[in-house]
């Protein structure tokens, strides 16, 4: 469904498209051998797209899908992060992240509504692509994650302000694991506003050419799938409220409950750096407030990722060779310290990325 809603697309091999169809302009991401992940050039094409509808009043509404039949975006080309972290200097990926999340920025206030289809896989840059939306829309067959403790990574393109902002200590437990969740736990964490059936988005999306969002979410929006996370919320509530990674995998491991058990051995598996620096990330993150704020503070974050090895041996493992066995350095969580988790925060001087001004960086320091 989703790489035809309101109708047919041609075929291109352009990565990004763009079209309107009455008082909707629509954004279609369209590398689905990929997944539609998000490279520079498709960032710098959406960025560019948005101001020029901003601008004109013909366009009332931007609606963004994923071409094929697998979801929305699977994430960033972290392919190329791992070759520039690899064999380069990083500057090509902060470059790519300083861009990317200037946007999530700017769809987080963009002035007119920003209708984000979340069916299927959404993960990562497609987080940031979609959740910062006024309007976002999950089906039945939406898994949305930010799964980069998984790679060695953090979460980012905003992931610690939104997931900051759940009920409780889910944010913190999906933060930390990279779980995958449905259209129900979605909306339960925030991460989406309506739910509508995968079979009738086409409809609602032709709806959008010729009526207003209010009007055309009244005719199509259901009651969600049921989550599971409400009534897990006791265990993640009181586990995840610890205040090291270790105390955290200790009380999952002594809750008795076979889920927070299943937890802990996937943070088990998960870099023991990303996993400190994630926690401290969403920790910060709730101090800082704005999504400007806290954009800034995941920049720096991931340009200090680019210089560690678990990052090239996350994606590695998980995407370039597919052993699923990373070699992470270091290997366990005593290992990594305070020192270590503090210079993931430190100011980039005249690299920082600035989104909330110039007075920004030392109070964000400080935290």
């Amino acid at each position: 469904m989703t790489g035809t809603a309101g109708g047919g697309l041609p075929h291109t091999d352009e990565t990004v498209l763009f079209r309107t169809a009455g008082r909707a302009a629509h954004i279609t991401l369209n590398r689905p051998k990929a997944l539609n992940a998000l490279d520079h050039e498709m960032v710098r094409r959406i960025d560019a797209a948005l101001t020029a509808w901003e601008h004109d009043p013909a366009v009332e509404t931007v609606v963004i899908t994923g071409a094929g039949e697998r979801g929305l975006c699977a994430g960033g080309d972290i392919r190329a992060v791992h070759d520039d972290a690899r064999d380069g200097d990083g500057a090509a990926s902060a470059a790519f992240w300083r861009d990317e999340y200037h946007l999530n920025a700017r769809i987080a206030r963009y002035p007119k509504p920003y209708v984000a289809l979340m069916d299927g896989i959404v993960m990562g840059g497609g987080v940031g692509l979609s959740a910062h939306g006024s309007v976002r829309i999950v089906t039945e067959r939406s898994r949305v994650a930010m799964p980069e403790t998984g790679i060695g990574f953090v979460p980012d393109v905003g992931g610690t302000y939104l997931l900051g902002r759940a009920p409780g200590e889910l944010g913190t437990h999906l933060a930390l694991t990279g779980a995958q969740i449905g259209a129900g736990d979605a909306l339960l964490c925030g991460l989406a506003d309506h739910h509508i059936p995968s079979a009738a988005l086409r409809d609602f999306v032709d709806a959008l050419a010729v009526q207003s969002v209010p009007d055309a979410l009244a005719r199509h929006v259901q009651p969600s799938p049921q989550g599971e996370l409400a009534e897990r919320r006791d265990w993640i509530d009181s586990c995840y409220s610890a205040g090291t990674v270790e105390e955290i995998l200790q009380r999952l491991l002594a809750h008795g409950d076979p889920n927070a058990k299943e937890a802990a051995e996937t943070l088990l598996a998960r870099s023991p750096t990303a996993l400190k620096v994630t926690l401290a990330a969403m920790r910060r993150a709730r101090r800082l407030g704005s999504l400007e704020r806290v954009l800034d503070q995941e920049y720096r974050v991931s340009c200090a990722a680019l210089g560690t090895h678990d990052l090239v041996e996350g994606i590695r493992a998980q995407v370039i060779d597919k052993d699923r066995s990373p070699r992470w350095s270091p290997a366990t969580l005593a290992e990594v310290t305070d020192a270590d988790v503090a210079r993931c925060f430190a100011p980039l001087g005249d690299r920082e990325l600035g989104l909330a001004g110039p007075n920004s960086g030392p109070q964000a320091a400080a935290c």
